[in-house]
């Protein structure tokens, strides 16, 4: 009867609410770890200066706020990952597979970096990137552990917990740069969003070579023998960061007001030498030199600003960066595919 369907309906409604507040309280009951308490860095970051914020409006945050970090993968939902049961393992060709629980890692000397990372999706302009203070153990002291002394590996390929791939070419993250497994961001543990209870952090490569989060294994292996999720793809298997920068302020398309204002955003060369200058061109004029906020080391975003007079009319702008060892943003345009965009960002305003 149409009584009995509605009867029905109402008890399958209420049902389902049941199961969705229990499916809720049972995801909040197993994240209760996904904050926990981490020791001090054995080698600590120098204090980060303070930014250009505070005195260029609508300049992007020295330090980018955890919940602001840029979020790419390939997870419809994340990943709960229980801190007590998680191991990372090291094995494939080394002379000894080695197991470490979240406590052996933080038993381990920590280090804390400042630390840009990008997304190799990321258009000439865009959003997919983003800058924070990484604490974590340095990958080649978790490498000594194995023996890589004799490998004739030329990767490692990370997986985590739900079987994802991502291959690192062994010789660019045992180069010297400050290479991490990560258990920290901002001061605190690592958020499910960006890897809990441990990630890759690997400064100068894109991250779709470098930034495994939820890792739960590293296998050092050959390109010939295994093909990490990517690669398969035929994306690039040695992805340095293109040399690039940004406009934040004024926005595309905006209108501003006639007289004294600036342009402002942010410039990257992780592991280049960092950036030595930024130039900005108005109106297809003279490329003009922008004033530098401070430096946090080769692999942080640099902070800039151009003071302009701004005269009514349509204008364009344009920026280009320059890295510590002179090379100059290229102005050739490419799409992300298949190792990073490249060219120049180009806006128009209009002043009122």
């Amino acid at each position: 009867s149409r009584r009995g369907v509605l009867v029905a309906a109402g008890a399958l409604g209420v049902a389902a609410a049941a199961m969705g507040g229990a499916g809720r309280w049972i995801a909040a009951y197993r994240t209760r770890t996904t904050r926990v308490d981490l020791p001090a860095a054995t080698d600590p970051a120098p204090r980060l200066p303070a930014g250009l914020e505070q005195r260029v409006p609508g300049i992007s945050a020295f330090r980018t706020p955890t919940a602001e970090f840029y979020r790419v993968d390939t997870r419809l939902t994340l990943p709960i990952v229980d801190v007590d049961g998680w191991t990372l393992t090291i094995d494939g060709d080394v002379e000894h597979e080695v197991t470490l629980t979240f406590d052996d890692l933080l038993t381990m000397p920590l280090v804390e970096r400042d630390i840009t990372l990008t997304c190799v999706s990321n258009e000439v302009g865009g959003s997919y990137l983003g800058s924070a203070r990484w604490l974590g153990v340095r990958l080649t002291d978790l490498l000594d552990r194995a023996g890589i002394d004799g490998t004739r590996a030329d990767q490692i390929l990370s997986t985590d917990v739900d079987g994802m791939t991502i291959s690192t070419p062994l010789a660019v993250a045992t180069d010297g740069r400050d290479a991490l497994i990560a258990v920290g961001m901002n001061g605190r543990s690592l958020t499910r969003e960006h890897g809990f209870p441990a990630r890759m952090v690997v400064p100068g490569l894109y991250g779709f070579v470098s930034a495994c989060k939820w890792i739960t294994r590293m296998t050092l292996t050959t390109y010939a023998e295994q093909q990490a999720y990517w690669t398969r793809r035929d994306w690039a298997t040695d992805a340095p960061v293109r040399i690039s920068s940004r406009i934040d302020t004024p926005r595309p398309l905006a209108t501003v007001a006639a007289g004294r204002t600036v342009v402002g955003g942010v410039a990257w060369a992780q592991h280049q030498g960092g950036i030595d200058r930024v130039e900005v061109r108005v109106d297809g004029g003279p490329w003009q030199q922008a004033r530098l906020g401070p430096s946090a080391g080769q692999d942080y975003w640099r902070q800039w600003y151009l003071p302009w007079t701004a005269e009514p009319g349509r204008h364009s702008l344009a920026v280009r960066a320059v890295d510590g060892d002179g090379e100059v943003q290229t102005g050739a345009r490419a799409t992300p595919f298949p190792q990073g965009a490249t060219g120049i960002q180009q806006i128009v305003v209009t002043v009122a």
